[in-house]
């Protein structure tokens, strides 16, 4: 995983107009701080995560995947490998495997979105943050083939659908900076 110093820059380069996702920024840049396994998952508060915003070679809908677990429409992602180098591998790793799609390129080597929520307790693990850094990648073709143990659909969504009301917040937010080009 990459040194904590390097998260830590890419963190205080990240700007963002919406005051939610900078209040989340700092929330992110002080786990970090504190906390030498920031992206373990044995650390009980919560650890960093990677997701993929993915859009389509038109780059007028992104990829979405319904997550079983959670019950809810996402982008793709996870938790952190010891084999991953950055978050943006992470990103990169868990899009491959829950959807199959091989022809994409990460769009910039910067953060996208940063945002934490609450995942809930389950089994033997308590509920914890999820402190995930959002990367935004384009796909080369469109072709799929998602990894069914882990996602129940997976479907291209137009983004015009995801600014409107109604949208989950932090998915409505990624599209409306991809819409608006503040990237």
């Amino acid at each position: 995983m990459q040194p904590k110093s390097a998260l830590l820059a890419q963190l205080e380069q990240h700007q963002t107009a919406f005051p939610e996702e900078a209040a989340f920024r700092r929330q992110v840049i002080d786990f970090v701080l504190r906390n030498d396994a920031f992206w373990q998952r044995t650390t009980l508060e919560g650890h960093i995560t990677g997701s993929a915003w993915v859009l389509s070679p038109d780059g007028l809908s992104v990829l979405l995947i319904h997550h079983k677990k959670l019950n809810r429409w996402l982008q793709p992602g996870g938790h952190v490998d010891e084999t991953d180098d950055t978050v943006a591998d992470t990103a990169l790793r868990e899009l491959v495997e829950e959807t199959g799609l091989k022809e994409v390129r990460l769009s910039k080597q910067q953060l996208f979105d940063v945002d934490v929520h609450e995942i809930p307790a389950r089994g033997h693990e308590p509920a914890h943050l999820h402190l995930d850094l959002r990367y935004r990648f384009q796909a080369g073709k469109m072709e799929l083939a998602a990894d069914f143990s882990e996602v129940d659909n997976i479907q291209w969504v137009p983004l015009t659908s995801l600014v409107a009301e109604g949208t989950e917040q932090s998915i409505r937010r990624m599209a409306m900076k991809t819409v608006e080009g503040s990237f």
